[in-house]
């Protein structure tokens, strides 16, 4: 007797992966091939190669395959439920006894496995992955660099910009890119430094930058000056648009990264409102699928089982969208109305659970 149940766990279990895995598959490679064939165009900008390309597409693998797992699970997991009930095989595991809720762990449980490997994903490999994929697209623009450890290296003429770091802020109408701990490097014709200037905050205004906490060090042929002013003016055709796709990236960073990053700013009265949205997306991305799984297995025993594949697929399509475009909406809601993203994290999934709940119940009924 106590067999019998495992023999079920192992037979659903092996059912459900399978389908999983080449939704997973199918959808994988779609986005893929899509991201590819649009990343073509680019090719021939500065150094941009087709082999640039291609391992910029294939750098970013991992952090598809996290973002479209929820999608590949809720699919999957119908698709393989309702081959079960076209065949009458939940029929038979009901009429030995297993209650909806006992097969409802039995589905549950290669989920939650596959989604403890997407969660490790994604705090190592996507955005490894992501943050390289960035650094060789980087490479369309000849003056922009994007380094790991150093921040962010653009250059115009003779003149070098590094920045540690850097956000978009706005205030009312008005919006502008904000870089902090910057260097600037300027170099003369034959290659010597002329100066080099450590600089808090450059603000991108229009017709350049604004220049705020600026201390310079110029190096004459036989003497070295130092000057500080509160803000001056750089005058520059550097790509704001550019410049802030290179530092604002809170995806390519793990959890503890993304912590410490929205303690700095709160700290520092810095709007953190971008690096809050990718961290409790980070905790709440187990839930969000476990939910959905949940919430659309109560399909498969009923209307599954006169349905046949496109209808399972319909169904796994309008239930994956419409719980992407509720989590959106909400998200979207906390950071304009700027409510705990938690919150809005946390909508979605319990009213997803709250339909299983109540379908399992009516059915049961």
């Amino acid at each position: 007797m106590r067999l019998r149940p495992a023999l079920h766990d192992q037979y659903i279990a092996r059912t459900v992966s399978l389908t999983v895995l080449g939704a997973w598959g199918v959808l994988l490679g779609l986005d893929v091939v899509m991201a590819f064939a649009g990343d073509v165009g680019n090719i021939g900008k500065g150094s941009y190669t087709a082999s640039h390309a291609v391992v910029a597409t294939l750098l970013s693998v991992p952090w598809r395959a996290y973002n479209l797992f929820p999608t590949a699970a809720v699919i999957g997991a119908l698709l393989g439920l309702g081959q079960l009930a076209a065949t009458s095989e939940l029929t038979a595991l009901r009429a030995l006894g297993l209650s909806r809720r006992r097969l409802s762990v039995s589905v549950a449980i290669p989920l939650a496995l596959l989604t403890v490997l997407m969660v490790a994903n994604g705090e190592s490999l996507a955005p490894w992955g992501d943050a390289r994929s960035q650094a060789v697209r980087s490479v369309r623009n000849p003056n922009l660099v994007v380094a790991q450890y150093s921040g962010l290296w653009a250059r115009e003429g003779g003149m070098f910009l590094n920045a540690r770091d850097g956000q978009t802020r706005q205030r009312g109408d008005d919006r502008w890119l904000e870089l902090r701990g910057v260097r600037l490097f300027q170099f003369a014709a034959d290659g010597r430094l002329q100066s080099v200037a450590n600089v808090e905050v450059a603000e991108h205004r229009p017709g350049g930058w604004l220049l705020r906490g600026v201390e310079r060090t110029t190096f004459g042929e036989k003497s070295v000056q130092r000057t500080r002013v509160a803000e001056e003016r750089w005058q520059s055709s550097l790509d704001e648009t550019v410049l802030e796709a290179s530092v604002t990236r809170p995806r390519t960073m793990g959890s503890r990264e993304l912590a410490r990053s929205i303690e700095y700013r709160k700290r520092n009265g810095l709007q953190a409102s971008e690096f809050e949205e990718v961290y409790w997306g980070r905790w709440f991305y187990p839930l969000n699928v476990l939910a959905l799984c949940l919430a659309a297995i109560p399909f498969a025993f009923g209307t599954l089982r006169s349905g046949g594949y496109g209808k399972r697929l319909f169904l796994g399509i309008v239930f994956a969208l419409g719980f992407y475009l509720l989590q959106r909406m909400c998200v979207q809601l906390a950071g304009i109305y700027h409510f705990d993203y938690r919150l809005a994290y946390a909508v979605p999934p319990a009213l997803m659970l709250a339909i299983s709940w109540g379908l399992f119940r009516r059915r049961s009924g």
